[in-house]
């Protein structure tokens, strides 16, 4: 019998873009936990405030972004999952 991998789903907003500056700024919402991201996806450089749990949730919400990131409007709301239980 398998174990089954435990599955968070994480919750996005975008409030701002600019596609001149080459940055997307938003939130993110996972159980629980809060943080601020700014993504500047011309350099592949994704900061994300506050530091704790920031290592848990940097790499699946750089792999939601690099997928996304043409449909992704501020004030849009955006969701994804992580396997992993946070």
């Amino acid at each position: 019998m398998s174990k089954r991998l435990p599955v968070t789903t994480a919750h996005v907003r975008i409030t701002h873009q600019s596609w001149q500056q080459g940055r997307i700024e938003g939130e993110v919402h996972a159980n629980g936990y809060e943080w601020r991201f700014q993504w500047r996806f011309r350099h592949g450089d994704l900061a994300i405030e506050p530091s704790l749990g920031r290592a848990l949730i940097k790499e699946p919400l750089s792999r939601f972004l690099e997928r996304s990131d043409y449909q992704l409007e501020p004030g849009g709301d955006y969701s994804f999952t992580i396997r992993a239980e946070l």
